[in-house]
């Protein structure tokens, strides 16, 4: 597909998704099934269009004096892209699959890409009803912080220790452009790419044979304040897929035991592939059934609780909050569970 025409699919499925209030991923995955012309990396290209429209939805509503799809998604290039008129005019063209041309307003907007007059939670993409609490965080850097959650994140990786140093690995996925992460002494950061996907980790033989796992760099910290040492016995209360557990794994030199547990036992078993690639041999994968076959014997506990359901929703699902500010399942169920796991974690 040209860039052109991918615009155009993803002008329609913004408007879907606008129209018929979908979870993005649904679209997507509708819109992919209906072309199947469409290959892997016209696929991810689109997405990456799409995500980028969301993410900027009302900054570029704003610029463009419109909401529609065609809006959305020509804002969005024009500020995550910086693409100016005379560029997306050229895109536009109404040829074949190309979007139909810029009207004179269209191209006059693109132009200015004036956000001087939006309000912060507009020039910040942010829903308004949550002003007041994150004004009283940033103060004056608000709209530049919240325009920093909205860009694309880079993928972060965490260096298995137990197999390779950090330096080693940065070499060896040097041609990504990869650079240390700023604050985590394990951590590399890989740029994303043009069309805004990630790398293509599964053909690096880095990731394959486990030397690498994708791991945010916030993540790799707060396993790494653990301070879990070779030896002792440590209990991963909500381990999930084993992200931190195999951080806690490579910090303790595989040497203790590893009780990894989580409400969730389907997420724990994807754990299992995982702690084989990197060559995890101190954890034990625990269903929730009680845990006082440990009580008195733990050195260490790291409890990570789930913070909301909406935080678990797929990117672009716009069901997860709505105009009042209310999550769309109930807080009080949140709460309850994080009450619960605290409680246990207290206990032991």
């Amino acid at each position: 597909m040209t860039p052109s025409a991918r615009i155009a699919a993803a002008i329609e499925i913004t408007e879907e998704i606008e129209a018929r209030k979908r979870p993005a991923a649904d679209a997507l995955k509708d819109w992919g099934h209906a072309h199947r012309f469409a290959g892997a990396k016209d696929r991810a290209a689109i997405a990456s269009l799409v995500y980028d429209g969301l993410r900027k939805r009302a900054s570029s509503a704003f610029i463009m004096g419109a909401e529609t799809g065609r809006a959305i998604v020509l804002g969005a290039l024009r500020q995550m892209h910086d693409m100016g008129a005379s560029e997306l005019a050229a895109l536009c063209s109404g040829e074949a699959h190309a979007p139909p041309p810029l009207t004179e307003d269209e191209a006059k907007r693109l132009s200015a890409a004036d956000l001087a007059k939006a309000p912060d939670f507009t020039a910040g993409d942010f829903p308004a009803w949550l002003e007041p609490s994150l004004a009283s965080a940033f103060g004056p850097a608000l709209v530049e912080e919240m325009r920093a959650l909205a860009a694309r994140a880079p993928v972060d990786l965490r260096v298995n220790t137990l197999k390779a140093t950090r330096a080693k690995t940065f070499e060896a996925l040097k041609h990504l452009g990869a650079v240390p992460t700023p604050f985590s002494p394990i951590g590399l950061r890989l740029p994303i790419t043009l069309t805004g996907t990630g790398p293509k980790l599964s053909a690096e033989a880095a990731y394959a044979k486990g030397v690498v796992e994708i791991q945010d760099e916030a993540s790799q910290l707060a396993a790494l304040l653990a301070l879990a040492k070779p030896g002792e016995q440590v209990l991963d209360l909500c381990a999930g897929a084993c992200g931190k557990t195999l951080a806690l794994a490579a910090m303790m030199q595989n040497k203790g035991q590893i009780h990894a547990t989580d409400r969730d036992g389907t997420r724990l078993m994807r754990g299992i592939a995982r702690l084989r690639r990197a060559g995890v041999r101190n954890v034990q994968l625990r269903a929730r059934r009680g845990d006082a076959d440990v009580l008195g014997l733990l050195d260490r506990l790291l409890d990570e609780a789930p913070v909301a359901h909406a935080g678990r929703l797929p990117p672009g699902d716009v069901r997860a909050i709505d105009a009042q500010g209310g999550d769309y399942l109930a807080h009080g169920e949140d709460q309850a569970v994080q009450r619960e796991i605290a409680v246990t974690a207290i206990a032991l």
